[in-house]
């Protein structure tokens, strides 16, 4: 069987005299089997070590202690540590592990650190490999479901199977084999129709973490009013994931920068995007990631690690300036935004990133660099044309059809020069409203009253929007045809 990538990582290094390893990972059997795997690959002893056991129920669980028995154990050895990143912070602790790094390296030995976080001395900072365990494979998912369908007696269609392992990517082995066995014992099986249930116990998992929400596929492009160019370039991105692109010479797309006035519809082509592609759909909360319970840095790494487990993945950052206003003059901030950029730029998992934003005054020039995103679309107020296209969309959501409106349809959307796609949404609402409390049927003259009582943002932010209008003209690519032209050809 072929080993792990991680175990296959720990054995070079291993094998290249690397004396002190540390693993980043919440999943501390997991890692501990790849360790052992490691051992076995590279013929060595394998040692573990905790403060409650000691050395696997004999030997000294003090911190200091355990240094020096670890220079007594003569054979070539992975010596895996747990829970031993706050004896990094004790003076003592790192002199001593310091001390021992050639003797380990004479002897073929390497300590491996399994923590939950990362948390290394400056002094030992240079000293250290660090891996990050990736969240696990299909593979290792599906023999987690037969290991517990077999534990619960329960035949599981393999068609069923391979469908419950791709709902159940993005946990960790633990919480994917808690989450089979509860839908088991709760429905005495599992069948095609259990599969949303998978899929309800993952969000809650995933609420967890704090800065990732898991968002159910919904409205497609064509519920997205108007930005005809925008959706032209995503429509010819349909095909670039995968093996046949990568074959083509392609690389896989990074993402989308989505600038400009609130309202027009930037949040909603993000979740769009999924739904045309048919990927999952992740919403990372920048803002969350420092007020998180663990440190800003460590919940990057983990819901990079989650969304990367998922791919492909469309991850939206909604707002993504306002996560990164607090950034200027925080040292923590300033490192959680580099480690970000630094991904945008060189991930090689097929992890769309949609980010939009509103203020572009708050927002970092180094996140508007070629090679972070593959395009920057600016989103202005809809033209006549994709007004009428918007008031349309609503009608029908509402279970109106469109074309009864069709006399005065263009009139409306003329008239609603200024107007954003969430605002023409209101005078849609605002109009059944006033229909609904006279207890009859929507009439051209209620969208008319509607259009007229409805005061747009514009009115309050002209300036700041002309600003921002200027601004994208040299910085960005418009998101939608010139209306002018359309105009010239009668569309």
């Amino acid at each position: 069987m072929a080993l792990h990538p991680l175990a296959r990582d720990l054995a070079v290094l291993s094998r290249s005299a690397y004396p002190l390893i540390y693993i980043v990972t919440q999943e501390e059997d997991r890692a501990l089997r790849l360790v052992e795997a490691a051992a076995r690959a590279v013929r060595k002893d394998y040692l573990r070590w905790s403060v409650s056991e000691g050395f696997q129920g004999a030997g000294p669980s003090d911190a200091v202690a355990a240094m020096d028995a670890v220079g007594q154990h003569e054979g070539a050895a992975l010596i895996a540590l747990l829970d031993f990143d706050p004896y990094l912070t004790d003076p003592a602790v790192v002199r001593r592990l310091r001390d021992r790094l050639p003797e380990l390296v004479q002897r073929r030995q390497s300590v491996v650190v399994v923590a939950p976080v990362l948390n290394l001395p400056p002094g030992l900072e240079k000293e250290a490999a660090v891996l990050d365990l990736p969240l696990p494979r299909q593979e290792e998912l599906g023999a987690e479901l037969e290991k517990v369908a077999r534990s619960e007696k329960i035949t599981v269609d393999p068609e069923v199977a391979e469908r419950a392992v791709r709902s159940a990517l993005g946990l960790s082995l633990n919480e994917a084999a808690r989450v089979f066995r509860k839908v088991m014992v709760l429905r005495k099986g599992l069948t095609g129709e259990d599969l949303n249930l998978v899929v309800e116990e993952k969000k809650g998992v995933l609420r967890k973490t704090d800065v990732l929400e898991f968002h159910e596929l919904g409205e497609g492009l064509s519920e997205v009013g108007g930005l005809s160019d925008l959706k032209r370039w995503l429509n010819a991105r349909t095909r670039a994931f995968g093996d046949d692109a990568r074959r083509y010479g392609l690389p896989p797309p990074k993402g989308l920068l989505l600038l400009g006035v609130q309202g027009c519809g930037k949040s909603l082509s993000a979740k769009a995007v999924a739904e045309l592609w048919k990927f999952p759909l992740l919403r990372l909360d920048v803002g969350a990631l420092f007020s998180s319970k663990a440190a800003p840095e460590a919940a990057l790494r983990e819901a990079i690690k989650i969304s990367e487990s998922l791919a492909p993945v469309v991850l939206w950052v909604d707002e993504i300036e306002k996560g990164f206003i607090q950034v200027e003059g925080d040292e923590a901030g300033s490192r959680v935004f580099g480690s970000f950029i630094t991904w945008l730029a060189e991930k090689q998992a097929e992890v769309f990133v949609v980010a939009t934003a509103n203020d572009v005054s708050n927002l970092p020039p180094e996140l508007m660099r070629r090679g972070r995103f593959d395009e920057v679309f600016f989103v202005d107020l809809p033209n006549p044309h994709e007004r009428q296209s918007i008031l349309e969309i609503h009608l029908k959501k509402r279970g109106r059809d469109p074309s009864r409106f069709a006399a005065v349809l263009p009139d409306l959307a003329k008239r609603a020069e200024h107007f954003s796609g969430a605002e023409l949404e209101q005078v849609v609402i605002s109009a059944l409203y006033r229909a609904f409390s006279e207890t009859r049927e929507l009439s051209e003259e209620d969208l008319d009253l509607s259009l007229k009582q409805t005061v747009p943002l514009y009115r309050t932010y002209e300036e700041k929007i002309k600003w921002l209008r200027d601004w994208a003209r040299t910085r960005a690519r418009p998101a939608t045809q010139d209306s002018s032209v359309l105009d010239l050809f009668g569309v």
